[in-house]
């Protein structure tokens, strides 16, 4: 069994069993706005946790355990209540208020902590580096322009929902009225929406310097984040079976008058021919 693809070290992932009611999504906003409140709060205190990891991470080339737990807790936080909310519509289950993960909610992230990060890299990889991955995800769901904001300025309920409006609201807007008529939530466009999602924090926590890995350009759909793929090799023929059909000689066109012809197999299918 060889690895063909490594897993990324942010995972996003999320129930692949979606049962939500047809209306809720109409007053959902009303009922996060405590959560929009306390967000606000966690993302000034990421982006000057993010500021101090990055002179920490040029000076030792570590990125101080205890402020990498608390950035995770605050995208995993986030993470949440989008789904609860207008990033996915994925669930009725109010977001609990905590950093640490959840393990019976239907939303998580994780991300790998890493022993150590390149100090050049964190000189480049939040804006230059980031651009291509910026423009793509923008055009997705704003998720460019989400990490971004969130990286770069305290005002973490503005950047969020500044983001939103592009692809991924014009299909919630189909979920929705669709969830509204017939009560189901439309499968395909559900994937869709939350490998938009992945997309675009995989590009968040890459901007706020949580991994060196470069994320990559790849739409991966549905709830469970795919992880790393595993190519299985052809098994070997049962014990005792050739792995080829043996070799057999074509029989001899004729024969002179006077002298017989013997064909003889080798162990290898190959023939030896004899004249007497």
């Amino acid at each position: 069994m060889t690895e063909n693809r490594k897993a990324y070290p942010v995972r996003v992932n999320a129930s692949e069993d979606v049962s939500v009611s047809r209306w809720l999504w109409l007053v959902k906003w009303l009922l996060l706005i405590p959560h929009f409140f306390v967000l606000f709060f966690l993302w000034v205190a990421f982006c000057v946790v993010t500021v101090i990891a990055f002179f920490a991470i040029l000076i030792t080339a570590r990125y101080p355990r205890g402020l990498f737990d608390f950035n995770v807790g605050v995208l995993r936080w986030t993470w949440r209540v989008h789904y609860y909310g207008y990033w996915a519509l994925g669930t009725d289950r109010y977001p609990p208020f905590t950093l640490a993960d959840v393990p019976d909610y239907p939303a998580h992230l994780d991300v790998d902590y890493p022993e150590r990060l390149s100090r050049g890299l964190v000189l480049v990889k939040w804006w230059l580096l980031a651009i291509p991955h910026l423009l793509i995800v923008s055009l997705f769901v704003g998720g460019g322009l989400w990490a971004g904001d969130q990286a770069t300025s305290g005002n973490g309920w503005h950047g969020a929902w500044g983001a939103g409006i592009t692809l991924v609201s014009l299909l919630l807007c189909i979920s929705a009225i669709a969830l509204l008529f017939t009560g189901r939530y439309p499968r395909q466009l559900y994937d869709f929406i939350i490998g938009m999602d992945r997309w675009a924090i995989r590009v968040a926590a890459y901007t706020s310097l949580m991994t060196d890995r470069y994320p990559p350009f790849r739409l991966d759909q549905g709830g469970i984040d795919p992880g790393p793929v595993l190519v299985h090799p052809t098994p070997p023929p049962p014990s005792g079976m050739p792995a080829t059909a043996p070799y057999a000689p074509p029989p001899p066109a004729s024969a002179p008058a006077g002298t017989s012809t013997t064909w003889t197999a080798a162990g290898t299918g190959a023939g030896t021919h004899a004249q007497r």
